[in-house]
């Protein structure tokens, strides 16, 4: 798949992701907004790395697996109270504390570890795809 059009899916995918966390964040309530916004939050920062570096790293494990370990890295840093830190009085503090988090939770791991899921066999299959384009590649060029 060309560069422009991962980018062009993975900015669709990211704003419909980004409207969808607004929604949940705004009007959400019971699971949807204890869990749901958790779960694709993951999926939204995938989406957003593959509009800057489409494809860096190269499919396979690597980019969900770094973006799992930062989201359980911010969580963690939630017993610390790293939004504290991070936050200064006022609008600015308030927005720190809402992306950053102010409270651990195990069940928040469990819904970034759903989120991730779907991106391992996405990664899977574009590289399933892409090993079978090569192998076509190179079955063609052969003399």
């Amino acid at each position: 798949m060309k560069t422009a059009k991962i980018r062009l899916i993975a900015a669709i995918t990211a704003a419909i992701l980004l409207a969808t966390e607004c929604v949940i964040g705004a009007a959400g309530t019971g699971w949807i907004r204890s869990y749901l916004g958790d779960v694709l939050v993951i999926p939204l920062i995938y989406a957003l790395w593959r509009v800057i570096a489409p494809r860096k790293p190269a499919p396979g494990w690597k980019l969900p697996t770094g973006i799992l370990a930062f989201a359980f890295a911010v969580e963690f840093l939630q017993l610390l109270g790293a939004a504290e830190w991070f936050a200064p009085a006022g609008a600015v503090g308030g927005l720190v504390r809402i992306i950053i988090g102010t409270s651990f939770s195990v069940i928040d791991l469990l819904c970034y570890t759903a989120g991730a899921i779907p991106l391992y066999l996405i990664e899977q299959r574009v590289k399933l795809h892409s090993n079978r384009k090569k192998q076509q590649n190179g079955n063609i060029t052969r003399p």
